[in-house]
């Protein structure tokens, strides 16, 4: 579609209340942060009784990933979900229309082992995973460092314009999600990559592994990509704290990664992500169905 073509149809009326909607949010961007605790407990608190979306699907992940912990645990963490995915809405905001200074506090641990691969010129893959925090610890990081991201459009046309827009006035360089060619001519090119495999899709690096020892369809690109590109693979997570900060985190390179072995690499990450899930739980996108399609051969575990 042409720039003028999408214009045109971005202001058909039909678009109008997704406009509307996102005047709001930006309404909200430009209250101060500690306002949004108290509307993310009341949104998160509404939709998780009152509209249950995919409210059986957060505690069916749960409840497999977690099987140590009771059922009133795993609802409790449910619904502090549910307030991080509302926070998450917010801080979007925040991220998309708010100066950094205006920021809640944050630290960086481990900046200077980015700033050490980056200096290497190879391109970095910076691996980490889907959690709430997403949006504003990803403009933290960019306005830190010179980094891109893959993405992927949202359904409605209006958000999908304004993410995208957001994506390329702020990152070094943006690449579709299914644009594996692209991805490795940035890398290639020398970009810093945000890259979560954590969301299982089957596809020819797609193998069935073990996912907080659960089967889920695993992506085992990553080796192939640090292969091909010569790109050292850098973790980096971030979470909430309790006192509105956030803890970004980043790791040293994997060492002896990759190897021949793409399946033992990937379960190397997911048991990476893991690890960095336990520390916030309720931070991580339980919403998605992470052990869907798996085959006839596995039970369908979000059957109703």
């Amino acid at each position: 579609m042409s720039r003028a073509s999408e214009s045109s149809s971005l202001g058909s009326p039909v678009n109008w209340p997704m406009w509307v909607g996102l005047g709001l949010f930006w309404a909200i961007s430009r209250l101060p942060w500690r306002f949004h605790v108290p509307l993310a407990k009341l949104l998160g608190g509404f939709v998780y009784y009152c509209v249950p979306i995919r409210r059986s699907v957060v505690l069916t992940n749960l409840r497999l990933c977690f099987p140590e912990k009771s059922d009133t645990e795993r609802r409790a963490i449910a619904r502090a979900h549910y307030v991080s995915l509302a926070r998450g809405l917010f801080e979007t905001c925040m991220a998309w229309w708010s100066p950094l200074s205006e920021f809640p506090p944050y630290r960086v641990i481990g900046r200077e082992h980015l700033a050490e691969a980056q200096a290497r010129d190879r391109g970095v893959i910076l691996l980490t995973a889907h959690f709430t925090t997403l949006e504003v610890c990803g403009r933290i990081m960019t306005d830190l460092f010179a980094i891109g991201c893959l993405y992927r459009d949202p359904n409605h046309p209006v958000v999908a314009h304004q993410m995208r827009r957001q994506r390329e006035r702020r990152m070094s360089i943006a690449v579709h999600f299914d644009d594996l060619k692209g991805l490795i001519r940035a890398l290639r090119a020398g970009h810093s990559i945000w890259y979560a495999p954590d969301q299982g899709k089957r596809t020819k690096q797609s193998e069935i592994l073990p996912f907080f020892g659960i089967p889920a369809i695993t992506n085992t690109a990553t080796s192939k990509l640090a292969e091909m590109t010569g790109s050292p693979v850098v973790p980096y997570f971030a979470r909430r704290e309790n006192d509105g900060s956030y803890t970004l985190t980043i790791l040293p390179p994997l060492a002896d990664f990759p190897t021949p072995d793409a399946a033992a690499d990937a379960v190397r990450i997911n048991r990476l992500i893991e690890e960095h899930i336990r520390f916030a739980p309720d931070q991580y996108f339980w919403v998605h169905k992470r052990f869907k399609a798996r085959g006839p051969e596995y039970p369908d575990v979000y059957a109703s």
